[in-house]
């Protein structure tokens, strides 16, 4: 995978610290606006990047570059990926994949029938203590309750309320709590559920924009509570119930984290984290799929990334 980063902002950069670890990721350019020179310079000389581009569609004509990493603000994501694709290249996208189920299913379209991969920056799916918590739901019985806390007070929370509005907190650009933190919980659930029977979101708004939220998901036989702040701070963690056991997880749903699986008469506590970061194991696997050209873990991941944006626009209807 030779990677063109788009944006300079900080999941940029905490890619960047990782890059390194991930076998078969090279670093071939980065790009941004003009006004962001001399910090894309900074960033191509500290990692070894090997191009700096100020205009996009330089950038995507570069023979050096097969996949484009998006960590644009999210309702700039459609527009990169379209483009990005349209120029042949394969393309990763940070979350939310996109503002709208109808813009992601254009997306799916053209790399269907350009044979390129998309896929979705999601930590939490890839990341090895979720995976064991799927491996080990068949242990858990009937599944009862689902809870995913993430609450995160934003470093920009100070200044949004000062009146200084940043992408994160605007709402016409993708901003709030449910699209920037909960939806880790809305993956986690999906990846556990699948699509909700029903939906109902319940915000703190501030500003016009959610600051905090309650999401509540319901399925025939379970339920599931999502609840997502950037105006406060508290633990954060996930709880998957089933009426044989339980399992804890001792994180916020991007990161994961050591598990506990209490039955009725048992306690194991166990971290099956591979790596330290929660963003190398998601590369590891896009890597693992281009060089594989595995298309059909491409097209679960986006069924699955496309019920989590359907779940997430009825929750904001």
């Amino acid at each position: 995978m030779r990677l063109a980063l788009l944006g300079s902002g900080m999941i940029v950069q905490e890619l960047l610290s990782v890059a390194g670890d991930v076998p078969g990721l090279t670093l071939a350019a980065i790009q941004g606006r003009p006004a962001s020179k001399d910090r894309l310079d900074a960033l191509a000389a500290e990692h070894g990047i090997a191009t700096v581009y100020t205009d996009l569609e330089e950038c995507l004509a570069d023979p050096d570059v097969d996949t484009v990493y998006i960590g644009l603000p999210n309702d700039l994501h459609h527009a990169a990926a379209k483009a990005s694709l349209l120029a042949g290249k394969h393309v990763v996208c940070e979350k939310p994949f996109t503002s709208t189920v109808e813009e992601l299913d254009e997306l799916i379209a053209l790399a269907k029938e350009r044979e390129l991969m998309l896929v979705e920056a999601i930590s939490t799916v890839h990341h090895a203590s979720y995976r064991e918590i799927v491996r080990r739901l068949p242990t858990l019985g009937r599944l009862r309750l689902v809870e995913c806390v993430y609450s995160q007070r934003s470093s920009r929370y100070d200044a949004f309320r000062a009146g200084d509005i940043h992408p994160a907190f605007d709402p016409a650009r993708g901003g709030g709590a449910l699209r920037d933190l909960g939806i880790y919980g809305i993956h986690f659930v999906v990846g556990l559920l699948g699509e909700p029977t029903n939906v109902s979101y319940h915000p703190t708004l501030e500003r016009g924009v959610d600051t905090n939220g309650v999401l509540v998901l319901s399925y025939p036989e379970s339920q599931a509570v999502v609840v997502c702040a950037k105006d406060s701070q508290a633990s954060s963690h996930a709880t998957v119930q089933g009426d044989e056991a339980t399992i804890e997880m001792h994180g916020a749903p991007n990161t994961c984290g050591p598990l506990t699986v209490s039955g009725r008469e048992s306690r194991e506590y166990l971290d099956p984290a591979t790596h330290p970061h929660r963003m190398v194991d998601e590369f590891l696997e896009f890597v693992r799929i281009l060089e594989d050209g595995d298309m059909v873990a491409r097209d679960r991941l986006l069924e699955h990334s496309r019920t989590v944006l359907r779940t997430l626009e009825r929750a904001s209807a």
